[in-house]
Protein backbone atom coordinates (compact mmCIF):
# COMPACT_ATOMS: atom_id res chain seq x y z
CA UNK A 1 0.00 0.00 0.00
CA UNK A 2 2.78 2.38 1.08
CA UNK A 3 5.26 1.43 -1.95
CA UNK A 4 5.50 3.36 -4.87
CA UNK A 5 4.37 2.86 -7.78
CA UNK A 6 7.04 4.36 -10.22
CA UNK A 7 10.06 1.64 -11.03
CA UNK A 8 13.69 2.94 -11.88
CA UNK A 9 15.75 1.38 -14.38
CA UNK A 10 18.42 -0.85 -12.47
CA UNK A 11 21.33 0.32 -14.83
CA UNK A 12 20.72 4.02 -14.90
CA UNK A 13 18.44 4.83 -11.89
CA UNK A 14 16.13 6.67 -14.13
CA UNK A 15 12.42 6.74 -14.20
CA UNK A 16 10.41 4.36 -16.35
CA UNK A 17 7.80 6.23 -17.33
CA UNK A 18 4.58 4.06 -18.75
CA UNK A 19 1.37 5.43 -19.91
CA UNK A 20 -0.14 3.63 -16.97
CA UNK A 21 1.79 5.11 -14.34
CA UNK A 22 1.79 8.79 -15.90
CA UNK A 23 -2.16 8.74 -16.18
CA UNK A 24 -2.39 7.17 -12.71
CA UNK A 25 -0.07 9.76 -11.35
CA UNK A 26 -1.88 12.86 -13.12
CA UNK A 27 -5.14 11.46 -12.18
CA UNK A 28 -4.53 11.44 -8.81
CA UNK A 29 -2.62 14.86 -8.18
CA UNK A 30 -5.48 16.20 -9.99
CA UNK A 31 -8.12 14.43 -7.43
CA UNK A 32 -6.26 16.11 -4.69
CA UNK A 33 -5.68 19.14 -5.94
CA UNK A 34 -9.23 19.58 -6.41
CA UNK A 35 -9.51 18.26 -2.66
CA UNK A 36 -7.02 20.82 -1.45
CA UNK A 37 -9.29 24.06 -3.64
CA UNK A 38 -12.03 23.03 -2.14
CA UNK A 39 -10.92 22.75 1.65
CA UNK A 40 -9.28 26.26 0.89
CA UNK A 41 -12.37 27.89 -0.09
CA UNK A 42 -14.56 25.82 2.92
CA UNK A 43 -12.65 27.53 5.02
CA UNK A 44 -12.65 30.65 3.91
CA UNK A 45 -16.29 31.81 3.49
CA UNK A 46 -16.33 34.72 5.85
CA UNK A 47 -13.19 36.23 4.90
CA UNK A 48 -13.86 35.67 1.07
CA UNK A 49 -11.18 33.88 -1.18
CA UNK A 50 -9.65 34.60 -4.44
CA UNK A 51 -10.85 32.44 -7.64
CA UNK A 52 -7.44 32.48 -8.92
CA UNK A 53 -5.56 31.38 -5.98
CA UNK A 54 -8.39 28.30 -5.82
CA UNK A 55 -7.42 27.80 -9.17
CA UNK A 56 -3.61 27.48 -8.72
CA UNK A 57 -4.22 24.94 -5.64
CA UNK A 58 -5.92 23.29 -8.28
CA UNK A 59 -3.17 23.13 -11.19
CA UNK A 60 0.06 23.22 -8.65
CA UNK A 61 -0.02 19.19 -7.62
CA UNK A 62 -0.20 18.02 -11.03
CA UNK A 63 2.32 20.12 -12.23
CA UNK A 64 5.34 19.25 -9.43
CA UNK A 65 4.37 15.80 -9.57
CA UNK A 66 4.78 15.51 -13.46
CA UNK A 67 8.03 17.69 -13.36
CA UNK A 68 9.10 15.24 -10.51
CA UNK A 69 7.97 12.08 -12.68
CA UNK A 70 10.27 13.27 -15.56
CA UNK A 71 13.66 14.99 -13.13
CA UNK A 72 15.28 11.88 -11.98
CA UNK A 73 16.51 13.72 -8.66
CA UNK A 74 14.63 15.18 -6.13
CA UNK A 75 16.48 18.07 -5.68
CA UNK A 76 15.80 18.99 -9.18
CA UNK A 77 12.23 18.80 -9.11
CA UNK A 78 12.04 20.35 -5.64
CA UNK A 79 14.11 23.07 -7.00
CA UNK A 80 11.44 23.57 -10.12
CA UNK A 81 8.58 23.25 -7.54
CA UNK A 82 9.82 26.43 -5.39
CA UNK A 83 10.04 28.51 -9.06
CA UNK A 84 6.36 27.87 -9.01
CA UNK A 85 5.57 28.57 -5.36
CA UNK A 86 8.13 31.95 -5.60
CA UNK A 87 6.11 32.81 -8.63
CA UNK A 88 2.94 32.43 -7.33
CA UNK A 89 3.88 34.46 -3.99
CA UNK A 90 5.69 37.64 -6.01
CA UNK A 91 2.76 37.81 -8.24
CA UNK A 92 -0.30 38.07 -5.82
CA UNK A 93 0.28 38.94 -1.91
CA UNK A 94 -1.44 36.10 -0.37
CA UNK A 95 -2.71 35.88 3.35
CA UNK A 96 0.03 34.75 5.90
CA UNK A 97 -2.59 31.55 6.65
CA UNK A 98 -3.10 31.11 2.67
CA UNK A 99 0.90 29.98 2.55
CA UNK A 100 -0.08 26.58 4.31
CA UNK A 101 -2.39 25.76 1.07
CA UNK A 102 0.46 25.94 -1.03
CA UNK A 103 2.74 24.46 0.51
CA UNK A 104 0.13 21.42 0.77
CA UNK A 105 -0.27 21.59 -2.47
CA UNK A 106 3.30 21.81 -3.35
CA UNK A 107 3.94 18.66 -0.88
CA UNK A 108 0.87 16.31 -2.18
CA UNK A 109 2.26 16.78 -5.62
CA UNK A 110 6.03 15.97 -4.74
CA UNK A 111 4.48 12.42 -2.39
CA UNK A 112 2.50 11.56 -5.62
CA UNK A 113 4.77 12.18 -8.26
CA UNK A 114 7.21 10.03 -6.37
CA UNK A 115 4.46 7.32 -7.14
CA UNK A 116 3.32 7.13 -3.12
CA UNK A 117 -0.57 7.50 -4.17
CA UNK A 118 -1.71 6.50 -0.72
CA UNK A 119 0.67 8.35 1.05
CA UNK A 120 -0.15 11.49 -0.66
CA UNK A 121 -4.08 10.37 0.00
CA UNK A 122 -3.59 10.07 3.87
CA UNK A 123 -1.44 12.83 3.98
CA UNK A 124 -4.50 15.02 2.45
CA UNK A 125 -7.25 13.79 4.38
CA UNK A 126 -5.16 14.42 7.82
CA UNK A 127 -4.09 18.12 6.93
CA UNK A 128 -7.50 18.56 5.43
CA UNK A 129 -9.56 17.34 9.30
CA UNK A 130 -7.41 19.72 11.11
CA UNK A 131 -7.67 22.70 8.69
CA UNK A 132 -11.24 22.74 9.24
CA UNK A 133 -11.70 21.74 12.84
CA UNK A 134 -9.35 25.01 13.44
CA UNK A 135 -11.49 26.73 10.97
CA UNK A 136 -14.61 25.72 12.85
CA UNK A 137 -13.30 26.52 16.35
CA UNK A 138 -11.96 29.55 14.92
CA UNK A 139 -8.63 28.87 16.66
CA UNK A 140 -6.25 32.01 17.79
CA UNK A 141 -8.46 34.11 16.38
CA UNK A 142 -8.53 38.00 17.53
CA UNK A 143 -10.35 39.71 19.99
CA UNK A 144 -10.13 42.77 18.27
CA UNK A 145 -9.92 44.21 14.15
CA UNK A 146 -7.86 46.53 12.74
CA UNK A 147 -9.67 49.06 11.41
CA UNK A 148 -9.94 52.45 9.54
CA UNK A 149 -11.40 55.07 10.81
CA UNK A 150 -12.19 58.28 8.70
CA UNK A 151 -14.02 61.77 10.15
CA UNK A 152 -14.86 64.22 8.05
CA UNK A 153 -14.69 67.57 10.28
CA UNK A 154 -16.11 70.94 9.16
CA UNK A 155 -13.68 73.66 9.16
CA UNK A 156 -15.15 75.47 12.44
CA UNK A 157 -14.54 72.39 14.51
CA UNK A 158 -10.93 72.20 15.59
CA UNK A 159 -10.10 68.26 15.27
CA UNK A 160 -7.77 68.24 17.66
CA UNK A 161 -8.10 65.75 21.02
CA UNK A 162 -12.37 65.84 19.77
CA UNK A 163 -12.97 62.67 19.29
CA UNK A 164 -10.04 61.31 21.89
CA UNK A 165 -12.33 60.50 24.56
CA UNK A 166 -14.99 58.41 22.35
CA UNK A 167 -12.05 56.45 21.48
CA UNK A 168 -10.45 55.84 24.13
CA UNK A 169 -14.02 54.25 25.49
CA UNK A 170 -14.54 52.04 22.57
CA UNK A 171 -11.10 51.28 21.17
CA UNK A 172 -8.35 48.87 22.35
CA UNK A 173 -5.72 51.39 20.60
CA UNK A 174 -6.34 54.39 18.00
CA UNK A 175 -3.49 56.30 16.42
CA UNK A 176 -4.35 59.61 14.08
CA UNK A 177 -2.67 58.49 10.85
CA UNK A 178 -3.38 61.51 8.38
CA UNK A 179 -5.62 64.79 7.95
CA UNK A 180 -6.07 66.28 4.58
CA UNK A 181 -8.65 69.42 3.52
CA UNK A 182 -11.54 68.22 1.21
CA UNK A 183 -14.06 70.02 -0.82
CA UNK A 184 -11.93 73.10 -1.26
CA UNK A 185 -10.89 73.42 2.51
CA UNK A 186 -14.34 73.76 4.09
CA UNK A 187 -13.85 70.40 5.29
CA UNK A 188 -11.36 67.59 6.77
CA UNK A 189 -10.80 64.28 6.74
CA UNK A 190 -9.19 62.55 9.94
CA UNK A 191 -7.91 59.33 8.84
CA UNK A 192 -7.28 56.93 12.09
CA UNK A 193 -6.20 53.57 12.42
CA UNK A 194 -7.62 51.89 15.26
CA UNK A 195 -8.35 48.27 16.81
CA UNK A 196 -11.96 47.79 17.62
CA UNK A 197 -12.87 45.23 20.19
CA UNK A 198 -15.03 42.57 18.90
CA UNK A 199 -17.88 43.19 21.07
CA UNK A 200 -17.88 46.62 20.36
CA UNK A 201 -21.22 47.82 19.23
CA UNK A 202 -20.58 49.99 16.22
CA UNK A 203 -23.45 52.00 15.63
CA UNK A 204 -23.30 52.73 19.06
CA UNK A 205 -19.66 53.72 18.97
CA UNK A 206 -20.54 56.08 15.55
CA UNK A 207 -23.36 57.87 16.92
CA UNK A 208 -21.58 58.83 19.48
CA UNK A 209 -18.66 60.34 17.00
CA UNK A 210 -21.53 62.20 14.74
CA UNK A 211 -22.54 64.59 17.62
CA UNK A 212 -19.25 65.27 17.73
CA UNK A 213 -18.27 66.43 14.23
CA UNK A 214 -21.28 67.58 13.37
CA UNK A 215 -23.67 64.95 11.94
CA UNK A 216 -21.19 64.56 9.30
CA UNK A 217 -19.46 61.53 7.19
CA UNK A 218 -18.04 58.66 8.73
CA UNK A 219 -16.30 55.86 7.27
CA UNK A 220 -15.30 52.79 8.92
CA UNK A 221 -13.27 49.73 6.55
CA UNK A 222 -11.76 46.91 7.56
CA UNK A 223 -7.88 47.96 7.52
CA UNK A 224 -6.77 45.43 4.61
CA UNK A 225 -9.05 44.95 1.80
CA UNK A 226 -9.53 43.42 -1.00
CA UNK A 227 -11.64 41.76 -4.04
CA UNK A 228 -12.33 38.30 -2.95
CA UNK A 229 -15.04 36.31 -3.44
CA UNK A 230 -17.53 35.91 -1.10
CA UNK A 231 -19.60 32.74 0.05
CA UNK A 232 -23.61 33.31 1.72
CA UNK A 233 -25.59 30.76 3.54
CA UNK A 234 -29.26 31.31 3.06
Amino acid sequence: MFDSMIQYDDMTGRTILTPVTFIAVLVASLLIGFGISAIYMATHKKEGYAQSYAITLIMLPPIVAVLLMLIDTVAGGLALAGVFTLTRFRSIAADPKDVCYVFMAMASGVIVGKGYIAVAIIFFVAMAIVLYVLNMLDYAAPKASDMTLKITVPENLNYEGLFDAVLNKYTSTWRLRRVKTTNFGSMFDCIYSIQLPNNVEQKKFLDELRTLNGNMTITLTLFRYEDRLYEINK
